[in-house]
């Protein structure tokens, strides 16, 4: 069944459809999931009370790519196998070494109080992963980042002349849980309550992210949980069995984009859950005469030019904006992006703006934007 999604289909709540597509543009890189991915896939268990990792309805094939990174040889360990050995210090110290990290805090869940952000140095990759095994979360306290890379810093090494678009570090976090951080006293380098990512690759595996926040007002700041920029080529972040939120008091909360947020950054996401996620702001962007800005994107909100948002098998739902897209908000400045969204539910994401701007309910992107709906139900 083919079909063009335009603003008149936003009366269609609940939809089946494949190889939609609206007017202009050819669309972004790909996104999109090959019917090769792996269907059967074991991931870490959480060892604690809260929410699990990931969409338990989600069963979308992933993508090779897309897998966990094996740790079994790990180039630095955290920890000695005390729990009093796992000090924010030695996460530091980790992270600065790079190379594969994993930690030894003996066989309970652990929470590390983050003194400092632990901060990527671009020269000690290509690879670098940070594997919690399920037993631990990193915690910035409520007062500061928990992790941060940027290809284009020189405090944490130039590597390349084109900082904005190379192949390394290649970042991947998996199996761990980030609580707690909070972005809102950085100035240059805004949102990203727990992770700030700029450069190279990145992405996220079985992993948790609760009660993380960015600055609360402004039409250009987001991301309370992730935001991200410059992708090497325009290749996707991956976020694969992740939850934003989960729970009513745990949802992460900021200007834009509640869950994650990006400039001109593809994504995409697979059996993940994005709850209880807000975009706090007001007045959009640009903002509104006598209005801080900002609002948009309760749960996920992409902004850019030619960039894909490939959504499957996740749950997106009880997500809350002041503006725009308490689902999903996603302009292609240029109009040649694309929306894809599969095997995925989304529903009761609350707009409390009286003028909601949306060709899908709860998404907001461009009447002419290339949308791809295939067997998902998105309702209000």
């Amino acid at each position: 069944m083919k079909a063009i999604l335009s603003l008149a289909m936003a009366v269609l709540f609940t939809m089946t459809l494949s190889n939609c597509s609206g007017g202009g543009g050819g669309g972004g890189p790909s996104g999109s999931v090959s019917s090769g991915g792996n269907t059967n896939v074991s991931y870490t268990a959480m060892s604690d009370d809260m929410p699990e990792a990931g969409n338990p309805d989600g069963n979308y094939p992933v993508p090779n790519e897309a897998m966990e990174e094996d740790t079994s040889s790990p180039d630095n360990v955290v920890g000695d196998g005390t729990p009093g050995s796992c000090t924010s210090q030695a996460v530091v110290d980790a992270v600065a070494q790079g190379g594969i990290i994993t930690f030894d805090c003996g066989p309970d869940p652990i929470t590390i109080m983050m003194e400092e952000t632990a901060k990527i140095f671009n020269d000690t990759g290509p690879e670098i992963v940070i594997d919690g095994g399920g037993l631990v979360t990193l915690s910035g306290s409520g007062v500061r980042r928990i992790l941060y890379m940027n290809t284009c810093d020189p405090d944490q090494v130039w590597t390349t002349s084109h900082c904005q678009n190379q192949n390394h570090p290649r970042l991947t976090v998996q199996n761990l849980t980030f609580i707690d951080g909070n972005s809102k006293s950085q100035t240059q380098y805004d949102g990203g309550g727990a992770i700030w990512v700029r450069g190279g690759r990145f992405k996220v595996i079985n992993c948790r992210f609760f009660s993380n926040e960015c600055a609360e007002l402004g039409p250009d700041v987001g991301g309370a949980a992730i935001r991200v920029f410059s992708q090497y080529n325009g290749l996707p972040v991956y976020v694969v069995h992740s939850t934003f939120g989960g729970r009513d008091d745990l949802g992460n909360f900021g200007a834009n984009g509640g869950g994650i947020s990006s400039i001109g950054v593809s994504w995409t996401i697979i059996n993940s859950l994005f709850t209880h996620n807000r975009a706090t702001g007001n007045g959009g962007n640009p903002s509104q005469p006598g209005t801080p800005g900002g609002g948009s994107g309760g749960a996920i909100y992409n902004d850019g030019n030619t960039m894909t948002l490939s959504i499957f098998g996740t749950r997106i739902e009880d997500n809350e904006c002041n503006q725009h897209g308490p689902t999903i908000f996603f302009v292609s400045n240029n109009h040649d992006g694309t929306l894809e969204i599969g095997e995925s539910v989304m529903q009761n994401n609350i707009n409390h703006s009286n003028h909601p701007w949306e060709i899908l309910p709860g998404i907001s992107a461009h009447s002419d934007t290339v949308t791809i709906v295939d067997n998902a139900s998105i309702i209000q």
